[in-house]
């Protein structure tokens, strides 16, 4: 049976967010927890991270040991899951060269992820080249490592389609008979809610830059004002009597994303659930000041922990680089001999290759008879 391995990560351009946690990194502690996988790759993307912040390095290299503390303090084990640094793993830049020659330009200029994140950063001008190949640097990353399963948000499913075509591709081309490359499936968040996480100003984004983020990080007063001062919620709502809606309603797609059940029997008891709540709301009669006190608490008691956790983990700060130089170690091993794969299939392995020394060897040793 083929080893069921997981690739996924994210770019240190900042301390994780919610909306990480709910679209990822939760998820992720689960699979790591589950047995079911054989290997779990996470990755920090120092790298495709500096494709958009090449002018800003500092940037990158501060928010490494942020994002691996986010990490450890959420629940990732570094015994049971690989923690590696994209940077340090130089044949992930070898393959995506290599892949480079099997995608054209029109079929990189079609991808609606980078088509949006061009519109985001204002490049539609002057395209970094490097920020443009993104979907195929990817590629590189998630078949080094042979993952089988890659989650993902719903934005970053069409870089996984691109990915199996230049799988499917490449062993076309160079292995048909017997496959080097392995093909992925993206796994999305089960819940609707997780999929795309809003800011606390109601932005369909949450981003660092817009300061409309909950940090994992952030302080209980902290957590507690953008909660209450912050959030979002029904501009038609003015009245405790008026019925409330629940679209686009920050606080309700937090509670889709966080609340359970035994949440109300320790914080509201009023409710036995959140459809019971919602029906209150909407019928009118509840005010937003109680559902955002109630959406506290929950963030509160998810998010103490993590904060706990990492205060501990600040105090030996050295000891982190080492877990994130020891897992780029292991990690370069796997993409070495993936590597080695491709090139074999590719038949570029001139000085491994026994045969053709031998066979050209013969062929001029006849020549001079």
């Amino acid at each position: 049976m083929a080893n069921k391995i997981i690739l996924t990560g994210d770019r240190p351009t900042g301390r994780l967010h919610i909306g990480h946690y709910v679209g990822s990194l939760r998820r992720r502690v689960e699979l790591q927890n589950s047995g079911e996988f054989d290997k779990i790759f996470i990755m920090i993307a120092d790298a495709q991270a500096l494709t958009d912040n090449f002018d800003n390095p500092d940037k990158v290299r501060a928010n490494i040991i942020e994002v691996a503390l986010d990490y450890i303090s959420a629940g990732i084990d570094p015994e049971k899951s690989t923690i590696l640094v994209q940077s340090q793993i130089p044949e992930l830049t070898e393959l995506t060269f290599f892949y480079s020659n099997l995608v054209t330009v029109s079929r990189l200029q079609r991808n609606p992820t980078v088509k949006n994140e061009i519109q985001l950063r204002n490049f539609e001008t002057s395209i970094p080249v490097g920020f443009f190949t993104y979907p195929i640097s990817q590629a590189a990353d998630i078949t080094a490592f042979k993952a089988t399963t890659v989650p993902v948000g719903v934005d970053q499913l069409p870089m996984i389609e691109q990915t199996k075509e230049i799988v499917q591709r490449f062993n076309f081309i160079y292995s048909p008979d017997k496959p080097v490359l392995v093909d992925c499936e993206a796994l999305i968040p089960e819940n609707e809610s997780c999929k795309r996480l809003p800011g606390v100003d109601g932005n369909a984004k949450m981003s660092k830059s817009l300061g409309n983020c909950i940090y994992l990080s952030d302080t209980a007063d902290d957590v507690k004002e953008k909660i209450m001062k912050k959030m979002f919620t029904d501009p038609q709502h003015l009245q405790v009597s008026d019925p409330g809606h629940l679209e686009g309603n920050v606080v309700f797609t937090y509670l889709d994303a966080f609340c359970r059940d035994e949440h109300f029997e320790r914080y509201l008891p009023d409710y036995a659930n959140l459809e019971e709540m919602k029906a209150h709301y909407t019928r009118g009669g509840l005010g937003d000041v109680k559902c955002k006190k109630f959406l506290n608490e929950i963030m509160q008691e998810t998010l103490e922990p993590i904060r706990v956790r990492r205060h501990e983990l600040e105090k030996d700060i050295p000891a982190i680089y080492d877990i994130l130089k020891k897992g780029s170690e292991k990690a370069r091993e796997t993409a070495t001999q993936t590597l080695a794969e491709v090139k074999a299939a590719m038949r570029i392995n001139y000085f491994d290759d026994a045969e053709l020394i031998r066979a050209q060897s013969e062929k001029y040793s006849g020549s001079k008879d």
